[in-house]
């Protein structure tokens, strides 16, 4: 166990001592946030590549621990790569919704390519072992995946340390769930994210002198798209499909009814609006720091219950995480998540 912890300080100091640099590095490459539309929570010019140094401590932290690398982490690593160029390009010239896309579909090949792919799935109602061929489907159901939650992460990014606070909830229940399911390999992985999240914590906290950028929540939304297949999907649990739901029950939850809102509002998908959960919450008339604990505290919860749920396993645990759902969405109907606010 202490060796696992000393995984995820070595990461936590990288990104802390390399944030700093960044932030030096930010204004001179024109990598700056200025609130232009009341949808910004910060009220002056912000640097915003600190996802730089995430990136930085994850690729150091991965080469000092798991060296030699296996061909899924070699294919993870390359197209985290990918996806923190075009973060990078978006943070300090702009990048279209089409390019954005176009350059996660070349780092969903990678990791296909890699052999990061979902095969097979546990049969949902079945016994341990019981598994169900996807055939071809596999291909495109991974990729669907990947670019999702590549996204989910991206969308939750709207006040100080909200998408990196909940990315290193979610990596550390990862890391736990990856252990439980057998994985040490992913479950080091998701101790390292987790140690470089909390190591930039601290200057993205409210109030943020820098931000994550799309740099950093691309990333980070990649990385647990890639470690959830790895870590827990390719197993033959039967909760393998619902548990990395749970834990990024957040993102996923709030993505989906961004979807669902603005497809009835008959609004694109790529225009953005204020009617995610920490808006909701922070219009309830909470603070900004009271409403990124409140969310902090929901993924904390959803990430013991998906513990919970791993080691019940089985038929009982796949009702529970059903029950869950549901109560998520009678919750997010009742505080108008589908409802449209501009």
């Amino acid at each position: 166990m202490l060796d696992y912890l000393k995984v995820m300080i070595f990461a936590a100091a990288g990104s802390f001592l390399l944030t700093p640099v960044v932030r030096l590095i930010a204004p001179k490459v024109g990598a700056i946030d200025i609130p232009k539309d009341n949808r910004r929570m910060h009220k002056k010019p912000i640097p915003s590549i600190g996802g730089l140094a995430i990136y930085g401590s994850i690729i150091l932290s991965v080469a000092v621990f798991l060296w030699p690398l296996s061909r899924e982490m070699l294919a993870m690593l390359f197209g985290a790569s990918v996806i923190v160029v075009s973060g990078f390009i978006d943070d300090t010239k702009g990048l279209s919704p089409s390019m954005k896309i176009i350059f996660q579909l070349i780092a969903a090949l990678i990791a296909l390519y890699g052999g990061v792919n979902v095969e097979s799935i546990s049969n949902f109602l079945g016994e341990k072992g019981s598994i169900v061929s996807l055939g071809l489907l596999s291909y495109p159901l991974t990729i669907l995946w990947i670019v999702g939650i590549t996204n989910a992460i991206n969308l939750i990014d709207g006040m100080d340390g909200l998408a990196d606070g909940i990315s290193a909830i979610a990596a550390i229940t990862l890391s736990l769930t990856s252990f439980i399911f057998g994985n040490t390999e992913i479950g080091l992985v998701c101790l390292i994210i987790a140690g470089a999240c909390l190591g930039f914590l601290p200057y993205n906290f409210n109030p943020a002198s820098i931000f994550m950028g799309d740099t950093g929540a691309l990333l980070l939304g990649y990385l647990f798209s890639v470690v959830t297949i790895e870590g827990v999907m390719k197993t033959t649990a039967t909760v393998a499909v619902v548990v990395p739901v749970l834990i990024l029950g957040l993102p996923i939850s709030d993505t989906l009814f961004a979807i669902v809102r603005r497809k009835l509002s008959g609004r694109s998908f790529a225009v953005a609006d204020k009617g995610h959960l920490h808006h909701r919450i922070l219009n309830m008339g909470f603070t900004i720091k009271q409403t990124v604990i409140i969310l902090y505290t929901l993924a904390l919860i959803l990430g013991i219950l998906a513990i919970l749920i791993s080691l019940i396993g089985g038929l009982y645990g796949n009702i529970l995480a059903i029950g869950i759902i549901v109560i998520i969405i009678l919750g997010a109907k009742n505080i108008g998540m589908f409802t449209l606010d501009e």
